[in-house]
């Protein structure tokens, strides 16, 4: 065996954007727009959630949830990208990559068990409403939520463990804009069989598992939600549904389509801007989609704007 010409690499130099030199400018307006308005989206989202009594009820506990690790899994992936852009400085030391990609896989697993849960959640909601208080009591609320925060944690530092521990050759560019996992196990020297072997493990069971959860949750709410006679009855649960619907398959399908895909496509370029979807797309929209579609937030957010002050002083009447 070859033994390849090892160096410490103590910063790593991102390529990002690079190759598309005329829309570079576009694409930082459009992520600092994104991480604008995920920041702000979620947490207001957070905030009337702990503000209003009304809405102290484990699908906005578990919303919470979703809007607080979005806001992380965000700053992981655009701050770093945005800072740099402004510098100039296309680079990050060894320990802040393994922090960015720690933070990065730990937000994302989470999200992707939180998911199933949210859907588990409703559909013990629509299914057996008389008993949702009993089995879905605070005490399971938070030991759901915690089991959620602690498997995506664990997994993402196993995974980041497999990939930084090995020999990395003197080639410290990463053709990224972030310290994307599958981006940074292209530097690795040695064999990376096993740590892939680790990799589709995890995402069989972060992705595809869940994703089978969330399809049989929802099957049986549809079969329940047809057998409602009122139609503001079905209307009220078929827009609930609707919004976690619409996060589930856009992060889902990113996701899928980023870590599942077969080994031998090699699309980076396009891997670069599915990243932009799942880590900065998916999260804004998550708070604009669950307000704008959930009535419950809407008046929520409607009562707190007449108790402030600011807006009796702008709206007198």
């Amino acid at each position: 065996m070859v033994k390849a010409n090892l160096t410490v690499i103590s910063n790593f130099i991102f390529l990002g954007f690079t190759h598309y030199p005329k829309v570079k400018v576009i694409i930082f307006v459009l992520c600092l727009l994104m991480y604008l308005i995920t920041l702000l989206g979620n947490i207001i989202l957070i905030s009337i959630t702990v503000l209003d009594s009304y809405l102290h009820k484990p699908m906005y506990f578990f919303l919470s949830n979703l809007s607080f690790l979005d806001i992380w899994y965000t700053s992981s992936a655009l701050t770093p990208m945005l800072a740099n852009f402004v510098s100039g400085k296309n680079t990050i030391s060894f320990s802040g990559c393994a922090v960015q990609m720690y933070l990065s896989l730990a937000m994302g697993s989470t999200e992707c068990v939180l998911l199933s849960m949210m859907a588990y959640d409703r559909y013990v909601a629509i299914c057996n409403p008389l008993r949702y208080p009993i089995i879905m009591n605070k005490s399971v609320c938070v030991q759901i939520a915690a089991g959620s925060w602690m498997t995506g944690c664990l997994t993402a530092l196993v995974e980041t463990m497999s990939v930084l521990c090995q020999s990395l050759c003197g080639n410290s560019i990463i053709n990224h804009f972030t310290c994307e996992i599958l981006a940074v196990l292209k530097l690795v020297c040695v064999d990376t069989s096993r740590i892939q072997l680790i990799m589709l493990v995890i995402s069989v069971l972060l992705l595809p598992m869940p994703m089978l959860l969330i399809c049989i949750s929802y099957a049986f709410i549809l079969s329940n939600i047809l057998r409602i006679s009122s139609v503001d009855g079905q209307r009220k649960a078929f827009s609930t549904c609707a919004a976690h619907l619409t996060v589930v398959v856009l992060f889902y399908g990113t996701a899928l389509s980023m870590y599942l895909k077969p080994s031998a496509i090699d699309s980076q370029e396009i891997d670069k801007f599915i990243a932009l979807v799942y880590a900065g797309l998916t999260p804004m929209l998550n708070p604009i989609i669950y307000s704008l579609r959930n009535k419950e937030v809407k008046t929520t957010v409607k009562k707190l704007l007449i108790r402030n002050p600011l807006c009796a002083f702008f709206n007198p009447q």
